[in-house]
């Protein structure tokens, strides 16, 4: 797979501290007086080459014993500021140790999953609208996507931003979940919900009692795969936090400049204060009803109007996943029942109910049996 740099800084430049810059100016020295000492005993004069790697004549060039005191005090205050200067060359100076200890893993950048024919574009969106065919409509825009990125030739699949809106219980999170088991690369749900849902994207930036980085960045550092699926649940409830001195934070905020691939390529990071390229995640945003939405939101993402799976869809979906989980075919025939008898009646039925009767039928198939 494919690699690119992720974050905007030089973290090798702060592998070494100013003791371990100090420890290899030091046997620098040493070696240099060591040649020095032979040319001499050789009765030869210093080469230009000598001359050029520091002038050690300066340093005490027949010195056998080790530095002195004040050429130790020279490589040393000579150490510090190198590693000062390093330090403000890479961009994480003002990050702790535990936290360049935490990014470190960025140092190679990160992997990118691709898609690797206009074929193989066609295999994945088949696969998916095979087990969800209700979800067509969605499926259709992530399958365009998937083969401009592969007949463009690109590094890594990147699907435009998607809100998918559409009554509750007709299984866009499964679908969106879905997505990125079929893709291979890691994904994450974030309930929207809660009023911590634009910190749960973007971070707490520092001087919050519960400073940490966003999600998205925590899965990408992790997992070292630059383009996961990134699912946002209930998108219309998002609500706002309001901090001690007036200042609002909430979902709508956090996603723009995500959403928007010239911000994203170059998103600063509120809690760590450097640069990462976000423009590879997939965002699929999730809502009952897009009336509450902002249009700057909007109009960042390809909305999808979604309807409710029929019944014989619903039948199609128990059959697909139940052999998926390897269910036995008395328990599946069982739940089609099930769900037979209860749609006439209630008029619709959710997929969350349907995959809890999947998931009970899986526990008690793995029940050890007593004769």
């Amino acid at each position: 797979m494919p690699s690119i740099p992720f974050i905007e800084a030089r973290l090798d430049l702060v592998d070494e501290g100013w003791r371990q810059i100090e420890t290899r100016l030091t046997q620098h020295f040493i070696a240099l007086r060591k040649r020095a000492d032979e040319g001499s005993a050789k009765g030869s004069a210093p080469s230009e080459a000598d001359e050029d790697e520091g002038d050690a004549s300066s340093w005490g060039r027949y010195d056998r014993n080790s530095p002195t005191p004040e050429q130790t005090k020279r490589i040393r205050d000579r150490s510090r500021k190198l590693a000062a200067m390093r330090e403000a060359a890479s961009g994480v100076q003002h990050l702790t140790s535990e936290e360049r200890e935490r990014l470190s893993v960025l140092r190679g950048g990160v992997t990118l999953v691709p898609v690797e024919s206009e074929h193989r574009a066609d295999e994945i969106a088949a696969e998916l609208h095979a087990s969800m065919p209700w979800m067509g409509p969605a499926t259709e825009e992530v399958w365009y996507a998937l083969r401009r990125s592969a007949k463009a030739g690109e590094p890594g699949v990147r699907i435009p931003p998607l809100l998918l809106g559409g009554p509750p219980g007709i299984g866009k999170s499964v679908w969106a979940r879905r997505l990125g088991d079929i893709l291979g690369v890691p994904s994450t749900s974030i309930d929207a919900s809660g009023e911590t849902a634009g910190f749960a994207v973007a971070g707490v930036q520092r001087g919050w009692t519960n400073s940490q980085p966003g999600r998205p960045l925590n899965l990408i550092t992790s997992k070292l795969i630059g383009n996961p699926v990134i699912v946002v649940d209930e998108v219309e409830k998002a609500g706002k936090v309001t901090s001690s001195k007036g200042h609002s934070h909430g979902l709508a905020e956090a996603l723009l400049s995500l959403l928007e691939p010239a911000t994203a390529r170059r998103w600063s990071c509120p809690l760590y204060r450097v640069v990462f390229d976000m423009s590879w995640i997939s965002w699929i945003l999730l809502s009952n009803s897009t009336a509450p939405l902002p249009e700057p939101l909007l109009s960042r993402c390809r909305v999808v109007r979604l309807a409710p799976p029929s019944l014989e869809h619903l039948i199609h979906f128990v059959w697909m996943e139940g052999r998926r989980r390897k269910l036995m075919t008395i328990s599946l025939e069982a739940i089609e029942e099930c769900v037979r008898r209860a749609m006439p009646k209630r008029g619709k039925i959710s997929l969350r109910t349907i995959i809890r009767l999947l998931e009970r039928a899986e526990f008690l198939e793995s029940k050890p049996r007593l004769h």
